[in-house]
């Protein structure tokens, strides 16, 4: 089922648990409850979540502590961010200085415990023969380009899920969800996405920043996890310079290798299915989709969306 002929090479529900408490245990980059401070204020019934009402009139965000940003991996995160076009359909331009840029992300995820431990467990399932050939991987499946308009390379896996996309209201239609991952044009995350409305961005660091240059206005919330301390998941409704998130979820105070990283797990071994993990001895579920219009590779499929799967 996991595509191994060798049972001892299959990642089994009981190993996700395992896993991801080591690396929950291995983020030392993650913000300490006094480098944030939320204020979550409204919480919204189901029938709530997509009606575009400001019940919050507070930003989510009261303090972050920007010194948390000078770490290596939460600065390269950073440089990343401004390297997309907004909307889909305009084909990206890549230039070497942000080509530099994702090599130098992958470099510093790579130096952490955490990353380090997943590459470990990849390894001893038989997915990876080397570190190098883990990274070589990474880049492709992240920020290998791929087409969600009109055949314009104008997408990638980091993108949508930590930087979002908008798709203007006269474009297009909503997307087919597919077992195992999306059809060519859609928008799935968490629940179809039709038009005129905000596909991923599911990155806290992404939304503080918004948030702060006024261009993000939170709206509610529908969901906010158990842990007493960094990383938590919110499940929030926000708009982001006119378009709508109906409801998005997020790591709160996680470091960038750690969401970087799960998801990379559960996109390995669960695509296009729940992936069970357990954070801290509370059980949380990472839904994953492939893009399967294009590949690379020898038919290796791009990442499409990750997020949090909240109640």
């Amino acid at each position: 089922a996991e595509g191994f002929s060798s049972s001892r090479d299959a990642i089994t529900d009981e190993d996700l648990l395992h896993v991801s408490e080591r690396l929950y245990q291995a983020d030392h980059n993650k913000a300490r409850p006094s480098d944030i401070a939320i204020n979550p204020q409204y919480q919204a019934s189901p029938d709530e979540t997509g009606d575009q009402e400001d019940r919050s009139p507070q930003p989510l965000y009261k303090y972050v502590n920007e010194e948390l940003f000078s770490k290596p991996t939460y600065a390269s995160f950073v440089k990343l961010l401004d390297n997309y076009q907004r909307v889909t359909g305009r084909e990206e331009e890549v230039t070497a200085e942000e080509l530099r840029e994702q090599d130098n992300f992958l470099k510093e995820v790579m130096k952490t415990e955490l990353m380090k431990e997943l590459f470990a467990f990849l390894h001893e399932k038989n997915r990876y023969g080397s570190e190098r050939e883990f990274v070589a991987d990474l880049k492709e499946m992240w920020f290998g380009l791929y087409s969600r308009g009109d055949g314009e390379q104008d997408s990638s896996g980091f993108e949508h899920v930590f930087s979002g996309r908008a798709r203007p209201s006269g474009t297009g239609g909503a997307g087919q969800r597919r077992a195992g991952g999306l059809t060519p044009g859609s928008r799935f995350s968490l629940g179809e996405v039709k038009k005129g409305k905000v596909s991923g961005f599911h990155n806290w660091i992404r939304f503080y920043l918004l948030e702060k240059q006024g261009m993000v206005n939170y709206f509610s919330h529908n969901f906010n996890g158990p842990w007493d301390t960094y990383p938590a998941v919110l499940g929030l409704q926000f708009s982001w310079d006119g378009f709508y998130k109906e409801v998005g979820s997020a790591f709160i105070g996680c470091s960038p290798e750690f969401e970087f990283g799960l998801y990379t797990l559960c996109f390995i071994a669960r695509p296009g299915r729940a992936c069970h993990l357990s954070l801290g001895g509370y059980s949380l579920s990472i839904r994953t989709y492939a893009w399967t219009k294009s590949t690379y590779g020898n038919g290796k499929n791009y990442i499409a969306t990750a997020y949090v799967i909240s109640p």
